[in-house]
């Protein structure tokens, strides 16, 4: 997980906001493809590439905070003697 924690956190927030919202009008993609997802509508290929695609930089940015946090609660690492 060192690959995680070397990622800065600014990147990992631009990439959220930036891809993951992408095309940020009418609605973003992420938001219409998690609600063909609930609806049993995600079959085809391209719409399953697409949540991918939106998605990760969500993923990795909820990882990259789970690991700032965990390690600050001192659970997130090894301890060095």
């Amino acid at each position: 997980m060192k690959i995680l924690d070397e990622i800065p956190l600014w990147f990992a927030l631009a990439l959220a906001l930036s891809l993951g919202l992408a095309p940020f009008s009418p609605e973003p993609h992420v938001v219409e493809k998690l609600r063909m997802l609930v609806a049993g509508q995600l079959v085809r290929p391209l719409d399953i590439f697409d949540l991918a695609l939106h998605g990760l930089p969500w993923l990795l940015l909820a990882a990259r905070l789970g690991r700032l946090f965990g390690r600050r609660r001192g659970r997130g690492g090894r301890t060095e003697e």
